[in-house]
């Protein structure tokens, strides 16, 4: 695959996570494993602290946004105060949570859940974060170039920071100048961008986002953000028409800066 001329005007990258950053078999294999298999546990051993009862609230916040917009969720509400029986509560908590796990749900309450899991997995040693090769010399790169690197994902940004603060190369958050979650909107959103490039304090011309995944790469792109597409093992397979459409790199040393260092 042919390299790609960042534009001159772009200051900024913005990096989406699983299938760019890091492999897609490291979240679902890994991460997404490790919430399936300790998640009862944890609830059982957190589950009167402040801050696991915040999160239960929340799952019970979104139940019940949910059944007021007649979309599916769980058979069972999430109610951490009216059952007596805690190990039916937990029961319930736990079928919420695998429910939105299995329907690929990329709500705050249950990214806010898993990321206060993957923090004592990650601080145990349990968990080490996965990134491609490319992804760090690339980013180094950048910022010798004066670019400043952001991450936006579905994970929260706890999940985010723990994944690049405890990764297999040590700790790289000084690499990242910021990180965004779906609490500034969903990523498959034009808006979403459009608030990003806000906060940031640019305008969208000047951030060019690498994802994997094409109705975020559109989103962006009506936006008026630059785009490429990053076609990873294990991705999804692209269309010739979006093959066509949209810029590919295979890996981000493919990406050519046209200004001077």
């Amino acid at each position: 695959m042919a390299t790609i001329t960042v534009p001159e005007n772009v200051s900024v990258f913005l990096l989406d996570i699983e299938g760019t950053t890091t492999p897609i078999t490291f979240v679902k294999d890994i991460l997404f494993s490790y919430i399936k298999d300790h998640l009862e546990e944890y609830l059982g051993a957190h589950w009167e602290e402040d801050e696991c009862k915040q999160d239960v609230q929340l799952l019970k916040k979104q139940t019940e946004e949910d059944l007021k917009q007649n979309r599916a969720c769980a058979v069972h509400a999430v109610d951490q105060t009216v059952h007596t029986d805690e190990e039916k509560a937990i029961r319930e908590v736990v079928d919420s949570v695998l429910w939105q796990m299995a329907a690929d749900r990329k709500t705050t309450a249950l990214k806010q859940l898993q990321g206060h899991m993957w923090r004592s997995a990650y601080a145990s040693g349990k968990i080490k974060g996965e990134v491609y090769q490319d992804v760090v010399p690339a980013i180094r790169r950048w910022r010798q170039y004066g670019i400043k690197v952001y991450i936006y994902s579905s994970g929260s940004i706890e999940a985010q920071k723990l994944l690049f603060g405890f990764s297999v190369e040590g700790d790289l958050l000084d690499l990242f100048a910021g990180h965004f979650d779906t609490n500034i909107g969903a990523k498959v959103e034009s808006k979403s961008y459009e608030k990003i490039a806000q906060r940031i304090g640019c305008s969208p011309e000047e951030i060019m986002f690498l994802t994997d995944v094409t109705r975020e790469a559109k989103a962006a792109e009506d936006a008026g953000l630059n785009v490429a597409l990053v076609v990873r093992p294990g991705n999804m397979e692209l269309t010739e028409e979006e093959r066509n459409h949209y810029r590919t790199i295979t890996t981000f040393s493919q990406l050519e800066l046209s200004k001077n260092a």
